[in-house]
């Protein structure tokens, strides 16, 4: 399998899951701003849209490849952020694995990052980056 493939594959899979969760917050948006609120951050609904839509693009772009260094790096923020705001409960241990996932994640935006999406990719019709392998 070549390389450009490889990183198509890590595309789709760390895709999915910002796409799914970016659309179900649309259908839901009350129940996201109340968990933004309990932890004590401002403008819970206006984060709870911002949160819906980011999830949603960044997902998509990652997903066809499009800005995808931009959107890996935005996103690996987006994971080391959740999780320490929403996840980072030394005591409460499903929310520790929660909140290495998180970082597991952010690594794989790093990489994807540093690598970029390969050529099977919006960016690569376009003549943006390639990967470097």
């Amino acid at each position: 399998m070549s390389n450009s493939a490889i990183l198509l594959v890590a595309r789709i899979l760390l895709s999915f899951m910002f796409i799914m969760s970016g659309l179900s917050k649309f259908g839901g948006i009350e129940g996201t701003a109340g968990y933004i609120g309990s932890v004590g951050l401002p403008a819970p609904v206006l984060l709870a849209w911002a949160a819906a839509l980011f999830e949603t693009i960044a997902g998509i772009a990652i997903l066809v490849g499009f800005q995808t260094k931009i959107a890996a790096l935005l996103l690996a923020a987006f994971c080391v952020f959740a999780g320490f705001v929403f996840h980072f409960q030394p005591s409460d241990q499903m929310q520790m694995i929660s909140f290495m996932k998180n970082l597991t994640i952010a690594g794989g935006f790093l990489t994807l990052w540093v690598a970029g999406p390969g050529s099977i990719s919006v960016d690569a019709r376009r003549g943006g980056t390639l990967a470097t392998a």
